[in-house]
């Protein structure tokens, strides 16, 4: 039940192909499985074995792959870590992991080596550096290169053993280590290159972080069918927009803050894109505006992509996409999904309440947090924390998440619903809005703006423009914040909860 053996079999019967391009690097998928098999041994050298974490602390690079694969090959437990991670916080979900080794390179010494001797399971002598020799650390290249290319055997790994513990991006409060099996990955793989329609000839471009688990849920499948993977170090608009068209990617997928940037490049055009079969949007709802655009310039091609790395997920099919706007689609097969208020009772088509589902990739819980697993997985369903409604189709629409909505006079005020109408201004590229405390309303909401390039805008008459269009009185903003950049997790989503803190901070909140 090893998703590793996928390079086995790759190697064995499409050993010429090419399976990952990065840079001037190109590796056939018998190279790319020879590396991986190198590093395997070299991890199993300094006593890595089945059951053991092994973080990675990387950014996107050949290595970072080699790590996942070579630390799912032996049957440890990849644990992959964001590269936005300062000391304590690195500490305490290095600590949370139980990780007896780290993969990283030397820019991220200066957060790891200080914290080193508060890590309760990981001796100097079992962190890997991928880009160079320091003394007390181990070598990377110095160790694969001397290890056999023979695959590993003799490692005995089931369904329900554990490939990797995702933290969660922390956009809601202190993140979580989701756990995820071989078995749930098997269904990544199977049901998303099924219905994303993946094949031998796909060639996916991935630029986003591969921490993110959005890039997990391309790369299994791709994986799984032998396509070609084309990776970058970073997302950059210009880059993108010309590896599409060198590489004929067929498949991408990207958080909504990539696709307005794309988008809004001067070097976009729709045909750049004519070998694109699949560009799906996940990780934040897509605004209506952004989707009105994709509709014109890139028809027949886009899907949106609604889910939790705890494992529920909904899709908008670009068969619908247009019929369907709103939507974020539907359960994909094998999935069931409900809403339900308060009492937890199913509620009527066109009511909102929470977004309840389960199916095949619904994650067994949190590590080592039975109490927080408990609050999230009720009778074998999993609550999203997330509010919704369906219509008469079963079709699900966000409406937005239980814990950015705010109550203002009362009343419940959703924040996409003013995001909607703010996005509508000419000189708005992209905005998120939140909630703040107010003496009078108990809280009220605050637009957050980034200027499309060039324009200029004064923030009390585009509060007055919001406010003449919003729907209701009480979706009036209170102020319009002009940002030069909104503050991001490594995935790419905003986090307002951040700009909230840095709102009050500034002291911008008092007399509300």
């Amino acid at each position: 039940m090893n998703l590793a053996e996928l390079l086995n079999r790759h190697a064995r019967y499409l050993p010429d192909k090419l399976a990952l391009v990065f840079e001037d690097q190109r590796l056939t998928w018998s190279q790319y499985n020879a590396q991986v098999n190198r590093l395997a041994h070299a991890l199993m050298s300094l006593g890595i074995k089945k059951g053991d974490k092994v973080a990675t602390l990387l950014p996107n690079r050949v290595e970072t792959l080699e790590s996942y694969w070579a630390i799912t090959k032996i049957g440890a437990v990849l644990v992959p870590m964001s590269t936005l991670l300062l000391g304590s916080g690195l500490k305490t979900l290095l600590n949370d992991s139980d990780a007896k080794a780290v993969i990283t390179t030397g820019e991220f010494l200066d957060n790891l080596t200080p914290i080193l001797p508060e890590l309760e399971a990981i001796d100097p002598s079992r962190v890997l550096l991928v880009d160079g020799v320091r003394e007390g650390f181990a070598d990377y290249h110095g160790l694969k290169d001397a290890a056999s290319e023979a695959n590993p055997v003799g490692i005995q790994v089931d369904r329900d053993d554990m490939f990797n513990i995702i933290y969660s991006s922390g956009t809601t409060g202190q993140p979580k280590g989701i756990i995820h099996t071989h078995y749930i990955r098997l269904m990544y793989c199977t049901l998303t290159a099924t219905g994303f329609g993946m094949n031998q000839d796909t060639v996916v471009l991935q630029t986003g972080s591969l921490v993110f688990n959005g890039a997990f849920a391309f790369l299994l499948p791709l994986t799984s069918v032998g396509g070609t993977y084309v990776l970058h170090a970073m997302f950059d608009p210009e880059a993108f927009i010309a590896a599409v068209a060198q590489h004929q990617v067929t498949h991408v997928i990207m958080v909504p803050s990539q696709v307005v940037a794309v988008l809004h490049s001067p070097n976009f055009s729709p045909e750049k894109f004519a070998s694109l079969q699949c560009l799906c949007s996940v990780g934040a709802p897509l605004l209506a505006d952004t989707k009105e655009e994709l509709i014109k310039k890139l028809p027949g091609v886009v899907y949106e992509l609604y889910g939790l790395t705890e494992g529920f997920p909904t899709v908008l099919d670009k068969r619908d996409f247009a019929r369907k706007t709103g939507s974020v689609g539907v359960p994909p097969p094998f999935y069931e999904m409900r809403i339900e208020d308060e009492n937890r009772q199913e509620v009527t088509a066109g009511e909102v309440g929470e977004i309840v589902g389960k199916g095949p990739i619904m994650m067994p819980g949190y590590y080592k947090r039975p109490d927080l697993t408990a609050e999230a997985i009720k009778d074998g369903w999993l609550y999203t924390g997330d509010m919704g409604y369906v219509d008469d189709e079963g079709y699900l629409y966000l409406v937005d998440r239980k814990k950015d909505m705010i109550i203002s006079g009362g009343v419940n005020v959703y924040p996409k619903d003013i995001e909607e109408i703010v996005a509508r201004h000419p000189a708005v590229m992209e905005c998120a809005v939140y909630g703040v405390d107010s003496p009078k309303w108990g809280e009220t909401p605050i637009a957050a703006v980034l200027l499309t390039p060039g324009s200029q805008a004064d923030p009390e008459e585009m509060k007055a423009w919001i406010n003449r269009n919003v729907s209701a009185k009480f979706q009036r903003v209170s102020q319009v914040v002009i940002m030069e950049e909104f503050p991001r997790n490594v995935a790419g989503k905003t986090l307002k909860r951040e700009m909230r803190q840095e709102f009050i901070s500034s002291g911008a909140a008092e007399g509300l």
